[in-house]
C-alpha cells in the first residue's frame, strides 16, 4: 500500500474523471511512470492554460485515450515536475495532501506542499 506525503495510506484523488497513471483514481506510481504522476491537484483555469502553453493540453478531450478533458475544479494526478514548473511560474494548483503520493517529496518540500493544500471552507 502506498503512502501520502504525511506517511499515511494514500487515498483516492478522483474517479470522475478517472485519474492516475494506472487510471485507478489514485496518484500511485511505479517504474513505468516516467512522468511521476503523484500530485493530486485541483485544476484551475490558470493552471490549465499554463499546462497547455507548456505543450501538455489537459483541456481538449482525447477519446482515443479515454481522456475527457479537464476543467477548473477537477482533481487530477499531475506530474510532480509540472507542478514544480507551475509553482515557479506563480500558478500552482492547490493539492489534496492525503491523495498526493509520498514520492512527490523527492521534488517538493513538505512545507511547500502543505502551503498549497486545499482547505475546505467551513
Amino acid at each position: 500500500m502506498a503512502n501520502n506525503i504525511f506517511g499515511e495510506p494514500l487515498v483516492t484523488c478522483s474517479e470522475d474523471p478517472m485519474t492516475g497513471f494506472y487510471r485507478d483514481g489514485c496518484c500511485e506510481t511505479g517504474p513505468q511512470d516516467i512522468g511521476v504522476h503523484t500530485v493530486c491537484a485541483i485544476m484551475t483555469d490558470d493552471f490549465l492554460k499554463f499546462s497547455r502553453a507548456q505543450g501538455n493540453d489537459l483541456i481538449t478531450p482525447r477519446p482515443e485515450y479515454n481522456f475527457p478533458g479537464l476543467k477548473s475544479g477537477d482533481r487530477w494526478c499531475l506530474c510532480a515536475s509540472r507542478w514544480v514548473e507551475a509553482f515557479e511560474a506563480g500558478c500552482p494548483p492547490q493539492i489534496i495532501p492525503e491523495a498526493t503520493h509520498e514520492k512527490t517529496l523527492n521534488l517538493v518540500p513538505l512545507k511547500t506542499l502543505v502551503k498549497y493544500a486545499y482547505k475546505k471552507e467551513a
